[in-house]
């Protein structure tokens, strides 16, 4: 009789649980829609942040804790001069002034840099060697090399004025020549800007190609891939000219340099999609000696320089200049480059680039 109570009220209990544990899933079941709603917005929220990161024109936390860390110059380019005589449509260091440092001043700045660290300097322009027919350049890439010893001293230039006396002068103390040519067809270098009159812009780069193997400077090819060549195949000619490195830009956009209302140049009609660029690249990809950079990996991993000596940031898709190194020196002028050290290793910013390592086969 008593266990017939005890299990009768057992089960009662057992009732009353399961209602009310039913009533508790009832409660959950229309919760946890309400959870994963709530953690699918948080995780979307978070996702849209990281994607905010790859902006160039946002500027992140990250962007904000980096500018408080220590920056080694290690390899500068210095723009000594905006002035070029030739126009590329797309070109993104315009003419926007015509100054140029009194050499001794330039000098100064340089020697701040070595006492930095900056281990190689790239001299840069418009065109270098307009200044003083190339004798300026000539002079502080042999202060570079003579005076400060630096590892490695190069030269971007579109080679037009180049003489074989400049050679004769100065072949010694450069590491590198970097010329400027985006097509091997002639017509296409007049399209985009890389005419002038009745020169012709490939003939000059195999002379040039020769004089640097006769004087023992090292040999590189830059390109900007935009609307008028990404067609273009350049294979056969690249490797017969075997540079030590074939640098391929995807064409950039800068405001008020190539884009906007105070812009000398509109870029606009030369820029082609990433899909394009990844296309001319896989054209390409058997040329050894190519080293591409996108968009992305160019925006913020090059310390420039412009020719008042002050580090520009490109970070926000124009350029920003600091101060002078002249007037505030290397270390508090480079916290304002948003230069992004990380990047420039990533994208192989540093290589043997000293022509005594080189060990070429002149």
């Amino acid at each position: 009789m008593w266990m017939l109570v005890a299990v009768s009220f057992a089960l009662k209990l057992l009732s009353t649980f399961v209602q009310h544990l039913g009533s508790l899933w009832g409660s959950l079941g229309a919760l946890i829609p309400r959870l994963r709603a709530a953690f699918w917005l948080a995780g979307g929220k978070k996702s849209q942040q990281r994607q905010g990161r790859r902006k160039p024109r946002e500027t992140s936390r990250e962007d904000e804790e980096d500018r408080g860390l220590p920056v080694t110059p290690s390899s500068v380019n210095y723009h000594f001069t905006r002035q070029c005589n030739y126009k590329c449509g797309f070109c993104f260091h315009t003419a926007k002034t015509s100054f140029v440092l009194p050499l001794a001043e330039a000098q100064r700045g340089l020697l701040l840099l070595k006492e930095a660290g900056m281990e190689k300097i790239n001299f840069s322009g418009g065109e270098p060697f307009l200044q003083d027919r190339g004798k300026y350049l000539g002079q502080l890439v042999k202060f570079c090399k003579q005076e400060l010893h630096l590892p490695s001293v190069s030269v971007v230039s579109n080679g037009s004025l180049i003489q074989e006396r400049w050679f004769r002068n100065y072949g010694e103390y450069l590491d590198i020549l970097a010329i400027s040519c985006d097509s091997f067809d002639e017509q296409v270098n007049v399209l985009i800007g890389r005419g002038q009159g009745n020169k012709n812009h490939v003939e000059n780069l195999h002379k040039l190609r020769t004089w640097c193997k006769d004087y023992r400077v090292a040999f590189k090819i830059n390109s900007v891939i935009n609307r008028f060549n990404v067609d273009e195949d350049m294979k056969e000619q690249i490797k017969a000219l075997n540079p030590i490195r074939w640098k391929v830009f995807q064409c950039l956009i800068i405001e008020g340099e190539n884009s906007g209302e105070d812009a000398l140049r509109e870029a606009e009609p030369f820029v082609i999609s990433d899909e394009e660029f990844e296309a001319f690249l896989d054209r390409h990809r058997d040329v050894p000696c190519l080293v591409p950079e996108s968009n992305q990996k160019m925006r913020d991993s090059y310390l420039i320089l412009d020719e008042y000596m002050r580090f520009v940031n490109c970070r926000n898709g124009r350029k920003d200049p600091s101060a002078s190194i002249l007037d505030v020196g290397v270390e508090e002028a480079i916290k304002f480059s948003g230069f992004d050290e990380k990047m420039f290793l990533k994208r192989g910013g540093k290589y043997v680039w000293s022509k005594a390592d080189l060990r070429l086969d002149w």
